[in-house]
């Protein structure tokens, strides 16, 4: 069972520590758009703390909402304070995440990668077995260390013709 009513992602949200650099590297490397953006937000009681899980006392200088296609991001300025976590998590570490995107020519959006100067971390891997048989992918980091990968599968993945859900079994 599920939400009654869901249809979709509507949009990621994260927050960033520069958000003008933030905008400018969606903007500029993915094509994104600034559709609106709104703020200040603050409180005096406990509402940011109820209601957005931060420090009663966290002040949201600006949200930024930015589009591309049918992808939405979120991307939040909080005003900095000592107790707020300077590092990004890590995809090991609870909460860790990552925004992949995809490309028709994994080379040519590598090279780019490299060109631009973002930190690509590795080679591509291509997948040649399991579900992802047919996939490479390769993950880089933005200027502010959030994880974003690169994926490109142009004739599909295994899991697109497999008939059975083998693949799903883990061993014991």
């Amino acid at each position: 069972m599920s939400i009654p009513g869901i249809k979709k992602i509507d949009h990621v949200g994260f927050t960033v520590p520069d958000l003008d650099e933030a905008v400018s590297f969606f903007r500029d490397h993915f094509g994104f758009e600034v559709a609106y953006e709104f703020g200040p937000f603050a409180s005096s009681d406990d509402w940011m703390a109820v209601h957005l899980n931060v420090a009663a006392d966290a002040v949201i200088d600006k949200i930024v909402v930015m589009t591309a296609g049918n992808t939405n991001l979120e991307i939040f300025g909080y005003a900095p304070t000592e107790t707020q976590k300077k590092l990004p998590p890590r995809n090991s570490d609870i909460g860790g995440h990552h925004l992949a995107f995809y490309v028709d020519d994994m080379d040519a959006a590598v090279a780019y990668l490299h060109k631009v100067n973002l930190d690509v971390l590795g080679e591509p891997t291509v997948m040649t077995e399991g579900p992802s048989a047919g996939e490479t992918w390769v993950y880089f980091l933005s200027p502010w260390g959030m994880q974003l990968e690169l994926v490109s599968y142009p004739n599909g993945k295994a899991y697109q013709w497999m008939t059975d859900a083998s693949f799903l079994q883990r061993e014991p």
